[in-house]
């Protein structure tokens, strides 16, 4: 069953807790700061809208940036029932400005069960009752797309910049001195000054200096909103923004269009978007970089470039996939006509590997090691102080075995009975890392 990518978030944080005392959490500090406040520096301060707040963009999906829980009543679209990965919003005595907010994870008659921030002090799942409960919300459409929008152009310009790399002014470039893969032609258009014997040196110049936020602005204007790329599900939009820094906007969309099999005209419409439902993503994806690369093989440098050219696709294609459409990101197991999760369906599940057993319960195992101390412990016994037979060893290996092995059945038992009591999801296949 797939929960809501915030709700995923919010569980890799099950556990965190305030510092008692002058210290504070370096995570409970992570979420004011993700949320949008990173002056404050000490972890008394409520932190249940931030840690609501830090999730929600972990899934590029944007909170109300308060630390208020009550602001979260005008968040996104409103739900009349306990959804999985709800926001509920819950009063909190008699002061209509205090209040409380988590991600719902369970509910059952009377009460709901929050997974949220500040819960004891520490990030975990509480028992409320429903009677607090003053909204349940969900992000809206517009939301998801927005931030997953903002967030998509961010890794994709990280990943073309890693790409490009630095200044290079290669003769066999028919793009000519560039730096972070800005030319100095677009450079100098986007500075509005003319290349001529007199300008091009200062230009190249400060081409090798050009500041971080001309070079986003440059590459937003230029290639992502002209290029359509927010218009286009994150996966492919990641992909054809870094087509279009290498193939021009044009150039990327016609080959856009080339792989879904549209009319080739160099400018995305309606027709290129609604093609793009025929197909699923991965499909489309894979036919837009069979177009890529023989395009580049098509080109007269292949021979110098192609190598880099073919492993550009690659990796971009790679970074692509990991890349999470609006669809996925708001796919619910909340289905039509279900009004709450009942706690019976519900269970905590621990999964070990299903390859091999633990080897607390191979005998074979516990055999060597007992036949070993019985042939060791007898000869080199009696130089420390100690004197048993081997036999003696045997018999006290045999006890270790059975009282081991039924302490780990009992451990096992405690263990079901607990996730059983305790459990607030639904029952679900997890793998579960443990160290100690």
């Amino acid at each position: 069953m797939q929960e809501p990518a915030w709700l995923s978030a919010a569980w890799a944080e099950f556990g965190v807790r305030e510092i008692a005392g002058a210290g504070s959490s370096a995570d409970v500090l992570s979420y004011y700061k993700e949320a949008g406040h990173p002056a404050i520096k000490h972890d008394d301060v409520a932190w249940c809208a931030a840690f609501a707040g830090a999730m929600l963009k972990r899934a590029d999906v944007a909170g109300t940036g308060s630390l208020l829980a009550r602001s979260y009543l005008g968040w996104g679209e409103p739900v009349e029932t306990p959804k999985l990965g709800a926001i509920a919003v819950l009063e909190r005595g008699a002061d209509p400005g205090a209040g409380h907010v988590g991600f719902v994870v369970g509910a059952s008659g009377k009460r709901i069960f929050l997974l949220g921030g500040n819960q004891g002090d520490a990030v975990s799942v509480a028992v409320f009752d429903a009677a607090r409960v003053i909204g349940y919300r969900w992000p809206s459409g517009e939301l998801v797309t927005a931030q997953l929008s903002a967030g998509v152009f961010a890794r994709a310009l990280g990943h073309v910049l890693d790409m490009e790399g630095g200044f290079t002014d290669d003769p066999y470039d028919p793009g000519g001195p560039t730096n972070r893969g800005i030319t100095l032609e677009v450079y100098a258009r986007w500075r509005g000054v003319t290349i001529d014997a007199t300008s091009r040196a200062r230009l190249i110049d400060d081409l090798k200096r050009i500041p971080d936020d001309v070079v986003r602005s440059i590459y937003e204007a230029r290639y992502w909103r002209a290029g359509r790329c927010s218009d286009l599900p994150a996966p492919l939009g990641f992909f054809h923004f870094d087509a279009c820094v290498n193939h021009g906007v044009s150039g990327a969309a016609r080959m856009l269009q080339e792989a879904l099999g549209v009319s080739v005209d160099g400018a995305i419409g309606p027709e290129t978007l609604a093609a793009l439902k025929g197909h699923a993503i991965p499909t489309n994806l894979e036919k837009y970089a069979d177009v890529r690369r023989a395009r580049y093989r098509a080109l007269p440098h292949f021979w110098r470039f192609g190598r880099g050219w073919l492993n550009r696709v690659e990796t971009t294609l790679a970074a692509a996939r990991r890349e999470k459409s609006s669809e996925a990101i708001l796919q619910t197991p909340h289905t039509e006509g279900t009004t709450s999760m009942d706690m019976k369906d519900m269970q905590t599940t621990v999964e070990l590997p299903t390859d091999g057993k633990w080897w607390v319960q191979s005998r074979t195992i516990w055999g060597a090691l007992i036949t070993a101390a019985a042939a060791v412990i007898p000869v080199l016994g009696p130089l420390v102080g100690i004197e048993l037979s081997g036999e003696v060893v045997r018999q006290a290996g045999e006890q270790t075995v059975s009282a081991v092995q039924a302490l780990a059945g009992l451990f096992g038992t405690l263990l079901t009975i607990y996730g059983r009591i305790s459990a607030v999801q639904r029952l679900t296949r997890r793998n579960v890392n443990v160290r100690l």
